[in-house]
């Protein structure tokens, strides 16, 4: 349903996004991650048609966004982090007045208003003035507006960024929904929320692909071989000397005990060696205080992926990619600006 070939935004000497390739299936809901400057609201720019790509080609429902750009557009329903409301209409008006934008045929527009109010429940508030809703409903105006019109493709920038958590659990619950007759974009720096709405998740940094999979691949992947904690009471010298003798250990490294008298170790193996570590202390009658297997979760896999930038740069790296997230803001501003006033001269 989407398909990015090449994409690649640049402003100046500055690569936002770099030969970006990937796919979104028919009915998946996938998360785009990545830490604040990675490029992620660039890419949704350029899938909406917001702004232009520097370099590759983008097909929404098979419609090349640079060579029917209105067929391509019409698939598409997007929420910005931003829901594009205007507050002084009540909730009906507004979605009324979105079917005339989307070029909705009079006769369907009464129906069509019917039906996203029911997808996304805002029966209760359908009368009320926008300004007056809570942010949860406010962004459940916004997906009402994406889905006018009954596109294939949903993209959803943020969507439950300043809720509190029974709106994000309201929010999800939809989002899953959605997924039955929508293709979902959903971006978000948020991995628990990737996780739990997500079947595939996409991660970038520096506007490179740095990881994409199904959550259970990208686990899978991550937790390759095993990583134990170990913790005995004993000496360092009698429990080196078992480990020796422990087949499989392929890295043991020391770590801080956490009760008095014993000593740690963190070890790596290709295969379970936890039976053979507990028959062999056992033997010795050295007694095993903690054995612990770790697994990476998700959250750890995103951090690992993007640690260049948050756990090996230095202050003034990231001083620097924060300038740079700032002059690409303006860019992309003015670039916006310029287009809208072209076409309001090609209106005159």
């Amino acid at each position: 349903m989407i398909e990015a070939i090449g994409l690649v935004k640049q402003y100046g000497d500055h690569v936002a996004v770099d030969h970006l390739n990937f796919t979104v299936e028919k009915g998946q809901i996938l998360g785009f991650l990545g830490p604040n400057g990675a490029g992620k609201s660039t890419t949704m720019n350029m899938l909406t048609g917001y702004i232009s790509a520097t370099e590759g080609t983008i097909l929404v429902n098979g419609y090349d966004m640079l060579e029917e750009p209105e067929l391509a557009k019409k698939s598409i329903g997007y929420l910005p982090e931003q829901p594009p409301v205007y507050p002084d209409m009540t909730v009906t008006e507004y979605l009324q007045f979105v079917t005339e934008l989307k070029k909705v045929p009079r006769k369907e527009r009464e129906k069509e208003v019917e039906r996203v109010i029911e997808v996304t429940q805002l029966q209760p508030m359908r009368g009320r003035l926008i300004q007056h809703l809570s942010k949860g409903y406010r962004q459940r105006v916004g997906i009402a507006q994406a889905l006018i019109g009954n596109p294939e493709v949903i993209i959803l920038d943020e969507p439950t960024v300043g809720l509190d958590p029974k709106q994000i659990i309201e929010i999800r619950d939809l989002m899953k929904s959605l997924a039955k007759e929508h293709t979902v974009l959903l971006s978000s720096h948020i991995m628990q929320e990737i996780s739990a709405v997500c079947d595939h998740i996409m991660i970038i940094r520096h506007g490179k692909l740095v990881l994409s999979g199904t959550p259970e691949e990208l686990q899978e992947k991550a937790n390759r071989g095993e990583n134990v904690e170990l913790e005995v009471l004993g000496t360092k010298t009698q429990v080196t000397e078992i480990l020796h003798s422990v087949a499989g250990i392929s890295e043991s490294e020391e770590i801080a005990a956490e009760k008095e008298g014993g000593v740690a170790f963190r070890l790596r193996s290709a295969e379970d060696i936890r039976e053979a570590l507990f028959f062999a202390f056992a033997k010795a009658n050295l007694p095993i205080v903690k054995l612990v297997r770790n697994t990476k979760t998700l959250e750890d896999i995103f951090l690992e992926a993007t640690s260049d930038t948050w756990t090996d740069g230095t202050e003034e790296e990231v001083s620097a990619l924060a300038e740079e997230s700032e002059e690409q803001e303006t860019a992309e501003a003015e670039e916006v600006e310029k287009k809208e006033a072209s076409e309001d001269v090609g209106d005159l």
